[in-house]
């Protein structure tokens, strides 16, 4: 499984998504047993996706997330390609379909 890095401010946020072609960011909270069952799942499904960059950021700790992508529940994923919002999933996730989205999107990018 791949771990992922913790971000705690909105500007460390913007710099990872800036600084990484691929940027995918997992967006939870302290008492959501959602986010907790869901996590290990993504961790084991980006394991094919190596040039996608993980970071976790906590709802609960930088609580202006919400306002800056406009974030209305957790679990929320999203992924950046160059700085641009490509993806985006939230509470409810069907892993196939996002995984299907996420190689589609990896194989235009990586080229693969």
């Amino acid at each position: 499984m791949r771990q992922f890095s913790n971000l705690d401010s909105i500007e460390k946020i913007d710099e990872f998504i800036q600084s990484n072609t691929l940027a995918f960011i997992y967006i939870s909270r302290p008492n959501c047993s959602v986010c907790h069952g869901l996590l290990p799942q993504v961790q084991h499904l980006m394991v094919p996706f190596p040039e996608i960059k993980l970071a976790h950021v906590n709802a609960a700790q930088v609580e202006t997330i919400a306002g800056h992508f406009s974030i209305f529940t957790v679990p929320v994923l999203l992924l950046f390609v160059n700085g641009k919002e490509y993806l985006r999933e939230a509470r409810i996730v069907h892993m196939d379909l996002f995984e299907e989205k996420i190689n589609k999107i990896y194989k235009n990018v990586v080229g693969l």
